[in-house]
């Protein structure tokens, strides 16, 4: 497994990617050595071990991320001259039925950012979470990073170290201005990070994760919600009100247009609602 651990390392140190996602990797390889149980690798284990998924009733998504996993890991054993012939590539991920994003309308999302207690440092630091994660459309892992340092509070914008370690600026607006002012103003101890827990450390992803999911529960919105249904919102809710696409894609750090352009599916959606709704030729009889 020292390959595993050399590979890991990789993807956190060269590669930029969040220890959340690392944990997926891990879990992966982890789950496919355990099935390999010291046999050989070969194309012909591989096939046996996705034909143990679907027999196990896994979801045509989950398979295709262990592959994605296992296609990730031996491209990087085969970069390494580990192994000299990386039969993944043999390996077609299954087919993937494309779903639109989960985000919140308009009412639901005033429910949610008004529902943390004001009144109270943590209530304050969950009002500021969820307002951050809304208001600059930033992954949970950035938001867990953000350093003072980061933010130029003059002109409401924050450098961000997305993935692959890539810089880009994000903006925010008077009411996370607000909230950040209020929240700095109490006791923040000596740590150089915007967001501390309980031991004046910095607020990890699977903790911001759980406020932000059991805030929503409390605030009796329907829907499950996490860090990444605030960041699908805010770019729904940006090309709902007449943004372009680049500007969005740029905006949450995607490397190419075709990632950005699901959400036009999701504004697309809208707009075919609101003509069924609405016009005299489409209404149901």
């Amino acid at each position: 497994m020292d390959d595993v651990h050399d590979f890991l390392n990789y993807l956190k140190y060269e590669k930029g990617f969040s220890d959340y996602t690392i944990k997926n990797y891990e879990i992966d390889l982890r789950n496919f050595y355990n099935f390999a149980d010291k046999k050989p690798l070969d194309i012909e284990l591989i096939r046996k071990y996705l034909r143990k998924l679907y027999e196990d009733k896994y979801s045509n998504r989950s398979i295709s991320r262990k592959v994605s996993s296992l296609k990730s890991y031996f491209k990087y054993l085969e970069s390494e001259g580990i192994i000299k012939d990386n039969f993944m590539r043999l390996i077609s991920n299954p087919k993937v039925e494309k779903t639109l994003p989960n985000y919140l309308n308009y009412e639901d999302l005033e429910q949610l950012l008004a529902f943390p207690d004001r009144s109270n440092k943590y209530g304050l630091r969950d009002a500021l979470i969820l307002e951050m994660l809304y208001s600059s459309g930033i992954r949970v892992s950035e938001l867990s990073n953000i350093k003072l340092n980061d933010i130029n509070f003059k002109e409401r914008k924050i450098l961000i170290l997305g993935k692959g370690n890539k810089e880009r600026y994000v903006y925010y607006g008077s009411k996370c201005a607000e909230l950040i002012d209020k929240y700095l103003k109490l006791d923040h101890g000596n740590s150089p990070y915007l967001l501390i827990g309980k031991r004046s450390d910095k607020l990890n992803e699977r903790e911001i994760r759980k406020i932000v999911t059991e805030t929503a529960k409390k605030a009796g919105i329907s829907i499950h919600v996490t860090p990444h249904t605030l960041r699908h919102t805010y770019a729904t809710h940006m090309l709902n009100d007449g943004a372009d696409l680049k500007s969005v894609g740029d905006l949450l750090g995607h490397e190419s247009l075709s990632t950005t352009q699901i959400y036009t599916h999701v504004s697309n959606e809208r707009l075919r609602q609101v003509y069924l709704s609405t016009h005299p030729r489409a209404h149901k009889k």
